[in-house]
């Protein structure tokens, strides 16, 4: 473990590409596990789940970082990126690292379990043999006593002398005794020859089970062997998983260090941010300045034009009332009834129009640039910048959207100005569209970073038109949508419109 603040590390470094090591700790870890039985295999699966799921997660953090990197140079991106993605990169290395370290555990307990069952198997092994080896020895020697009994059988030798020792009987009592003694001895060797056989019995069963116990400990010798194997695997593993992640802690203080060489470009940049937000506000004044000057503008040209119009009317009644019969006094009535209602009808048409130029009586309802719902990189609010800490409002919301995709105009309106990058800021190309007044709101809708337009400045253009395609112009990392929505001067969040819907 390291502490993730800007340590001193070597400046020259040479940037490591980690891009396939997690892949190749998965492989690696799940052919051990394979190795170490079913059980392992299972364990080491949700491990490698969780591991896949972090870098999931870890890969949009690092688009959303990059969204939230607008502004700066590219090879500040490059860095900043650079150093998140190894502060993602190292925890991950360190929980692979302590699974190939568990493994080695679980391997080399397999391997002295196998190990202390093969010596027990070899001992119970010599054991028999020295049963088996001594039993052989008494079989023999019985064996051979045996032999020498019934070869003197075979001879008649001991037949003879056991009748010479009952016919040499002096009595009817010492017969009948030495009769019983040579009884006696027959049964015991009798007694010996079944001995023997039940002694060659056992020790046949003996020799099965030295067979069957030998048969075991080669059995135990190769699992003992494979065990081993796998326990040299994984402390290779382990090996490898400490060099990594030895590497990514040096590039982690390298890169900390190279970023802080940024600090005072960041600052710049800030400054430079926060100036191209101003310029947003700024065209957006200006916008509605020129809507209230036209709005102003027409208004006099309308009363103007009334006026004339009434001036005119009352001239036309006055000749009217001039040229007309003095004893006609019947029809210059009606002339004035007719006057008078001409002049009715007039000033209620007006009424009407003016009514109208105010607005609808419902809000304007706006769509988003691309269909809903939508993958959200970068939502409206506070940023912090690298290294600095400082902050700055991030007006808009930025939408996963690929190059060349499709932007729509938010709701009808007029194209209030068309940027091109060049020297437009970190804005990239840019459409400002102005919606006008609804119910005394002014709404202006703003799109950035797009690759190429579909309108011109001072075109109208209806709600779901294409104004414009999805880019990276300015000062981004990749294509995604940039839209802001401005409420009478003052942004407002997209997704609090209804209908702009997210799936993250």
């Amino acid at each position: 473990m390291i502490d993730r603040t800007h340590a001193v590390a070597p400046a020259g470094r040479s940037r490591r590409s980690t891009g396939g090591l997690r892949s190749r700790a998965a492989a690696a870890l799940l052919t051990l596990a394979v190795a170490l039985g079913a059980g392992g295999a299972a364990a080491q699966a949700d491990s490698l789940d969780d591991l896949r799921a972090q870098q999931e997660e870890n890969a949009r953090e690092q688009e959303q970082l990059s969204s939230e990197l607008e502004g700066t140079n590219a090879e500040l991106q490059e860095v900043y990126l650079e150093l998140r993605r190894l502060e993602n990169e190292i925890p991950v290395a360190e929980a692979e690292l302590s699974a190939a370290e568990n493994e080695v555990a679980e391997a080399e307990r397999q391997r002295d379990s196998l190990v202390d069952r093969l010596a027990v198997a070899e001992s119970d092994a010599a054991t028999l043999q020295a049963e088996l080896t001594s039993s052989t020895e008494e079989i023999a020697a019985t064996e051979d006593g045996i032999g020498q009994l019934a070869r003197s059988t075979y001879r008649g030798s001991d037949g003879l002398a056991a009748i010479s020792v009952v016919l040499g009987a002096s009595s009817a009592q010492e017969y009948a005794t030495r009769t019983s003694a040579v009884a006696s001895a027959l049964r015991a060797e009798g007694g010996v020859l079944a001995d023997l056989e039940a002694q060659a019995a056992t020790q046949r069963n003996a020799q099965v089970r030295l067979d069957a116990v030998q048969v075991r400990i080669e059995e135990l010798r190769v699992e003992a062997e494979a065990a081993l194997a796998a326990a040299e695997e994984a402390r290779a593993v382990a090996q490898q998983r400490r060099d990594e992640l030895t590497a990514l802690e040096a590039d982690y203080s390298a890169t900390a260090v190279e970023l802080e060489s940024f600090r005072e470009q960041i600052e710049a940049q800030q400054e430079r941010i926060e100036d191209d937000q101003a310029s947003i506000r700024s065209e957006i004044q200006r916008i509605e300045r020129e809507r209230e000057e036209a709005a102003r503008l027409a208004a006099e040209e309308a009363a103007r034009r009334a006026a004339e119009e009434a001036a005119r009317q009352a001239q036309e009644e006055a000749q009217s009332n001039s040229s007309g019969s003095s004893g006609s006094s019947g029809s210059s009535g009606s002339s004035g009834s007719s006057g008078s209602s001409g002049s009715s009808g007039s000033s209620g048409s007006s009424g009407s129009g003016s009514g109208s130029s105010g607005g609808s009586s419902s809000s304007l309802s706006l769509i988003p640039p691309v269909s809903a719902p939508f993958y959200v990189t970068s939502p409206f609010g506070m940023r912090v910048y690298p290294i600095t800490g400082g902050r700055y409002m991030h007006n808009g919301t930025d939408i996963r959207s690929a190059c060349g995709n499709s932007q729509v105009a938010a709701a009808g309106g007029v194209v209030a100005s068309v940027r091109y990058a060049a020297g437009n800021g970190t804005h990239g190309n840019q459409i400002y569209i102005d919606h006008g007044l609804v119910n005394g709101v002014s709404t202006i809708t703003v799109y950035n970073h797009l690759s190429a337009f579909n309108v011109t400045q001072g075109q109208s253009v209806s709600q779901g038109q294409v104004i414009g395609y999805t880019g990276m112009t300015g000062a981004v990392t990749g294509c995604h949508v940039h839209v802001e929505v401005w409420r009478n001067g003052s942004p407002i969040d997209p997704e609090s419109l209804p209908g702009w819907t997210r799936t993250n």
